[in-house]
């Protein structure tokens, strides 16, 4: 079969069933190849950043944050929501680590974009890698979980071992710790911080203008 006559699964028909602060989850009816409609529930996502801030002896920065979904603390990088309406992403990112991790960066590039759950979810993260780094010190206060929140500077041999012993089980965190190490001495591996980013999510943005 060619790539043009490929089926294009077009949506029949769309419902809202829940619209919230950071998410919204709709139905849509979709076409299958063979001409069945079948429903596909689809959770929205603004779309997120995260960072592996990497320094001259390359340690990952680390933060160890309590999760609801899960009723636990996790080890996972500095990261954050695209919840500010037509933000660069790279913007996010510059205040993600400097919020949680109290650091500032002179070198970005984008090491990686991932779609954790395609399956039922638009969510896209695009995760920096950030180098050159300054310590600025965490804003004081925080609110909710980041009040609780710890850093810690973990080897990229040791974190790559939380990894593969199922410590690190965010699945962002777990992929960028692999990538970071896998080009840890080729940093031009990465791509430009500007790199086009088409799985980027527009739908939940929209629904708040």
């Amino acid at each position: 079969m060619s790539a043009s006559s490929r089926h294009h699964f077009p949506v029949q028909g769309s419902a809202d069933i829940y619209t919230g602060k950071v998410l919204a989850l709709r139905s849509d009816d979709v076409v299958m190849p063979g001409g069945r409609v079948a429903v596909r529930e689809i959770l929205e996502h603004p779309g997120a950043v995260a960072v592996a801030a990497l320094d001259p002896d390359d340690r990952i920065m680390m933060i160890h944050q309590y999760r609801h979904a899960v009723g636990r603390r996790l080890w996972e990088l500095p990261a954050g929501l695209l919840d500010v309406d037509g933000e660069d992403p790279l913007v996010t990112a510059h205040r993600e680590l400097r919020e949680e991790a109290g650091l500032e960066a002179a070198q970005w590039s984008v090491l990686l974009d991932l779609v954790p759950s395609p399956g039922f979810s638009d969510e896209s993260v695009r995760v920096y890698l950030a180098r050159g780094l300054t310590e600025v010190g965490r804003p004081p206060g925080g609110d909710d979980e980041e009040a609780d929140l710890a850093t810690r500077w973990v080897s990229l041999p040791v974190a790559v071992r939380m990894t593969l012993a199922g410590t690190i089980v965010n699945a962002v965190t777990a992929a960028a710790v692999l990538a970071t190490h896998a080009i840890a001495g080729a940093p031009a591996a990465a791509r430009s911080a500007d790199a086009a980013w088409p799985d980027r999510p527009a739908r939940f943005a929209a629904r708040r203008r």
